[in-house]
């Protein structure tokens, strides 16, 4: 009997596969349109080298190395060996030549010196109050530890300078720490600032402000906030949690120890928004060890993290909204 060889007519079923289901809804909801606009103003002037690609195929990539934690190399081979990421980019797999390892270096320096990271974020993060989708009536801050190499088998002999040890509880991490300032109502991201690991999560907490909210709301590490010289001139009411030692000590028996644990779950529930924004970046998106050497690098690493985050979150809503 004749047997049927792969490359005569036998063709696989296309099996709808969550990373299928996942680029097919961001593909849905990211403003592609303004998102390239915000990068051909930024755009340099073409070399004398070999023809560049598209914007909007470069910025495709880029997303992908965000969305699936590749880096510039292992992007490079993703492109030949997954069909599906070569189509989200717009992409012929007859193609002669695919963007190589240092067009996409090339593309994401261009990002990085121009600070297009706060741009996006700053781009998409419009679309959505235009939507009414963030409020920015509250704010919730909080900070994360992302851990960094701390070997020195480099070409410099020693650990990234600008990344610092740091406790938390009775661990030592090494890294740095990114802070965010969230919605307290939708959840979503408005402000983002990257430190060294050593950088208190109080001295951040102003910046984390978009100016217009009434109520900022934090954990037991922002104690004190509403005392700092640049806080008190803003009228923003200050919610904070309560230390876990005072927290034991109240008398759940009496009605105004009652009174004070309901309020604090309350701040408890609202708080648990920021941890939700954490959770896409280091647990969806994989991003728990620092990518690159340097804090600005991974700044822009991080608010263009966030400003996918964010349309993640509204992924149902948002396109409902559109139509």
């Amino acid at each position: 009997m004749k047997q049927t060889s792969l490359g005569s007519g036998f063709e696989l079923s296309s099996k709808r596969t969550r990373k299928r289901e996942f680029l097919e809804e961001m593909e849905r909801v990211v403003p592609w349109a303004e998102l390239v606009a915000l990068v051909q103003a930024h755009q340099s002037p073409k070399g004398h080298g070999r023809p560049s690609f598209a914007i909007e195929t470069m910025l495709r990539i880029h997303f992908l190395q965000q969305w699936f934690n590749l880096s510039d190399p292992a992007m490079e081979e993703a492109l030949y060996d997954t069909p599906l990421f070569t189509d989200f980019a717009q992409l012929d797999a007859g193609m002669s030549r695919l963007p190589d390892e240092s067009t996409i270096v090339r593309f994401r320096h261009q990002l990085e010196a121009n600070n297009l990271g706060l741009r996006i974020l700053a781009t998409v993060n419009a679309i959505l109050k235009e939507k009414n989708l963030l409020l920015q009536r509250g704010t919730v801050v909080d900070a994360t530890l992302i851990a960094a190499p701390s070997s020195t088998k480099n070409k410099e002999g020693q650990r990234d300078p600008e990344m610092h040890q740091s406790k938390k509880g009775n661990q030592w991490y090494f890294g740095m720490k990114c802070h965010i300032g969230v919605d307290a109502e939708s959840g979503l991201v408005h402000s983002v600032i990257a430190t060294a690991g050593n950088v208190s999560d109080i001295s951040q907490a102003y910046q984390l402000l978009h100016g217009k909210e009434v109520h900022g709301i934090g954990d037991s590490g922002y104690q004190g906030v509403d005392k700092r010289d640049e806080c008190k001139a803003s009228k923003v009411t200050w919610h904070v949690a309560m230390r876990k030692g005072k927290r034991k000590a109240i008398d759940t028996q009496t009605q105004l120890g009652q009174m004070i644990e309901g309020y604090q779950k309350i701040l408890a529930s609202v708080r648990a928004k920021v941890e939700h924004a954490f959770r896409i970046i280091k647990q969806q998106f994989g991003f728990t060890k620092v990518r690159y050497r340097g804090i600005s690098k991974n700044d822009n690493k991080l608010q263009t993290m966030f400003a996918l985050a964010n349309l993640w979150m509204v992924r149902r809503a948002l396109p409902q909204l559109q139509a």
